[in-house]
């Protein structure tokens, strides 16, 4: 069965889910994911991913985590390392550090904490072309 989310247009968020943690679960340690995972679990530990991290509304995760795209619905305490864009959703709360390129807060989203915004890759970085004056 694929997990899909309603209401989305953005490619990374329409794509099928590969996993879920769901709400009643805890985990402590390091999680790996590849592709959209989705947690509403409570986690204190590492959390991984190559692609998209969703923490739903139910979700408490302290710790750090690594990935692409990160959306937070729920509570997060920690650091997050971001390569695309970190979303702070209407009821996420996001107390620590945010390393990422992109950071988007939803109206009614909290983030209390230090924001390092990464320096553009070289190839998204503007060109510049010299133009000659001409003499007359």
């Amino acid at each position: 069965m694929a997990w899909g989310m309603k209401g989305r247009r953005k490619k990374e968020e329409t794509s099928e889910f590969t996993g879920f943690m769901g709400k009643g679960a805890r985990l402590e340690g390091t999680f790996e994911a590849s592709g959209v995972f989705r947690i509403d679990a409570e986690v204190k530990g590492n959390l991984l991913s190559s692609h998209s991290l969703i923490l739903g509304e139910n979700a408490r995760v302290e710790g750090q985590i690594e990935g692409n795209h990160v959306v937070i619905s729920g509570k997060f305490d920690g650091v997050i390392f971001a390569k695309g864009r970190v979303e702070i959703q209407a009821k996420g709360v996001v107390t620590g550090e945010i390393h990422a390129p992109c950071l988007v807060i939803e109206p009614g989203g909290i983030f209390d904490g230090q924001c390092h915004m990464l320096a553009a890759s070289e190839t998204s970085k503007p060109l510049t072309i010299p133009i000659r004056a001409v003499h007359q």
